[in-house]
């Protein structure tokens, strides 16, 4: 443990200390006063300026203070009241809330030995019998190893639940991108091989005396077949499935078929189309098509009590609007499993490709809770990206 003495060790050794030493001169908290008492206040002050270091070295700190009381108690018997108690409880609690485990099992271990040395040397228990009775006065010390490692436990599941969501929404992302290269050499793809087909036709109509067009041609034959070849080897590799390969990439034209399997599934689906529809290029459609498809299966899978769900396709003067909102009562973070927010704690990571697609255009998503109750989720595609 390397973590820096801060404020907060400075502020709580001096809490410690001022404690103890009024315990000590003037009898604030004390309860028995054993000893002569510049024994106890250099016991105590040592006590308390080992604190100082409690979280760069928290077992050698509570085995400091346990050793450094143990000897005071052994010479002059062991006094009772808060400064007795004050920091070892500040140790222990350090202990469980830094240390792992075995090594943070030490900690109660080192508290059960100070309390008996503290029981064994007090001039008040005069038996067995009252040594065993003193025995409650271990619980706080146990208190406070506990409180420290469930405030432990709980910082290490937190930070477990937050890394396994960047795992997710990292796998998402390159799942995402994977799959945008395929769709990517399916419209890339088809685009070549028209230009391919059309330069050959154009070459074969040629007159015998055009031999230098007719070259230029079977250059331009030669480099896209080329170019073909060499992008169905890069991107062969990121084909997964055989059906991904066969099947053409979908559009906005799908969303009927779309909303019929998810009206099957169980949830109604209604499409509305306003504007003035054009013709997209095939990137930008295939990626509409999936912010619709990611909308529909959130609203399918994780809208509580959802009995409709709403399509709107607007092609607006200056972008492509979509909207899918559902009359459920909105995503519930704990049980998404990809359909809630992906910058949210506990949330999926199923949006995280799709913001990848909608930033390539310059666009804007966005996951909300509806006004009338339901979730939402709008998109905007810019036509001067697209």
């Amino acid at each position: 443990m390397q973590a820096r003495i801060g404020g907060i060790d400075i502020a709580v050794a001096a809490v410690v200390f001022v404690v103890a030493q009024l315990d000590v001169w003037a009898g604030v908290g004390t309860t028995n006063a054993v000893g002569p008492e510049w024994a106890r206040s250099v016991a105590f002050a040592v006590a308390a300026g080992l604190l100082l270091f409690r979280r760069r070295h928290p077992l050698g700190v509570l085995a400091g203070v346990t050793g450094v009381y143990l000897i005071e108690f052994a010479i002059f018997g062991s006094p009772e009241g808060n400064a007795v108690l004050l920091a070892p409880l500040v140790a222990v609690y350090t202990v469980g809330r830094l240390e792992s485990m075995p090594r943070s099992l030490l900690g109660v271990a080192m508290g059960a030995v100070l309390w008996f040395g503290w029981s064994w040397f007090d001039p008040l228990n005069a038996s067995f019998s009252d040594q065993l009775d003193a025995v409650v006065w271990l619980a706080p010390w146990v208190i406070a190893w506990l409180v420290g490692a469930l405030l432990r436990t709980t910082v290490q599941v937190r930070e477990q639940r937050r890394a396994a969501l960047a795992q997710r929404e990292s796998r998402a992302i390159a799942e995402e991108r994977n799959r945008i290269a395929r769709e990517l050499h399916d419209v890339v793809g088809h685009g070549l091989s028209v230009m391919i087909v059309q330069a050959a036709a154009v070459r074969r109509r040629l007159a015998p005396e055009q031999e230098v067009e007719r070259q230029a041609l079977v250059s331009v034959e030669s480099v896209g077949r080329e170019a073909l070849v060499e992008m169905r080897r890069l991107v062969g590799v990121l084909r997964t499935d055989e059906a991904a390969e066969r099947e053409p990439a979908p559009g906005l034209g799908d969303l009927d078929r779309l909303a019929d399997r998810v009206t099957a599934a169980g949830l109604p689906v209604s499409v509305s189309v306003s504007g003035e529809e054009r013709e997209l290029p095939a990137a930008l459609d295939v990626t509409a098509y999936r912010l619709v498809q990611e909308g529909l299966t959130n609203a399918l899978r994780h809208a509580e009590g959802a009995t409709h769900a709403h399509v709107d396709v607007d092609f607006g003067d200056t972008a492509l609007r979509l909207r899918v909102r559902d009359d459920g009562a909105g995503f519930d973070a704990s049980r998404s499993g990809s359909g809630s927010d992906p910058h949210s704690e506990g949330g999926g990571s199923g949006l995280a490709g799709l913001r990848e697609r909608v930033a390539l255009y310059g666009g804007s998503l966005l996951v909300r809770p509806h006004d009338d109750g339901g979730c939402e989720l709008s998109a905007e595609l810019p036509w001067e990206t697209a």
